[in-house]
């Protein structure tokens, strides 16, 4: 099923669908139905689970609505289901102040249990304009909105992640740490 025909955005809304998306390896499984159908057997192979447990995540999240069964075929009498992503992106509620950023979380986990001479990591502090800063913005997701128009499936995985944000101020940091 080619992504051009999902939806371009599935916003997460219920507590359900928060549950869902805020599990590492449901967040594992979303990111190898993001660019083609899988089965749960290849879906276990890809993340590394037991069938079994990825049967049992799979069904969460289409409980949930993220994912759906979008073609069967008939294996040696029993019915194979290939699943997809329910929209091109998910889009996940603000977490407010101080709460928990699940997407940051997942990014985090799967830098860590990435191979170190097969990633890019860089920090920098900047001091900018509120133009400037809005500026880098819309330049960084441009940037990340070309690059996934040139994702082919066929290529292996690659995950950008960038977050541009103003620091709370020290005492206030130091305040939520305790």
């Amino acid at each position: 099923m080619p992504t051009d025909d999902l939806p371009e955005t599935f916003h997460v809304t219920t507590d359900e669908q928060l549950r869902a998306v805020s599990n590492l390896t449901r967040h594992r499984i979303m990111a190898v139905l993001r660019f083609e159908p899988a089965t749960i057997t290849q879906i276990a192979e890809r993340v590394g689970l037991a069938k079994g447990s990825s049967s049992y995540h799979v069904r969460l999240l289409e409980r949930a609505g993220l994912v759906k069964v979008v073609r069967t075929r008939k294996v040696r009498g029993v019915t194979e289901r290939y699943y997809a992503m329910a929209a091109r992106a998910i889009a996940l509620p603000d977490p407010g102040e101080g709460g928990p950023d699940v997407l940051m979380r997942h990014a985090v986990a799967d830098l860590e249990a990435s191979r170190v001479d097969e990633r890019h990591v860089r920090m920098a502090h900047l001091r900018l304009t509120e133009e400037q800063f809005a500026q880098l913005g819309a330049r960084l997701q441009a940037l990340a909105d070309e690059y996934r128009e040139l994702s082919d499936p066929s290529l292996p995985d690659a995950s950008l992640v960038f977050a541009l944000f103003h620091p709370a101020p020290r005492e206030q940091a130091e305040e939520g740490s305790k």
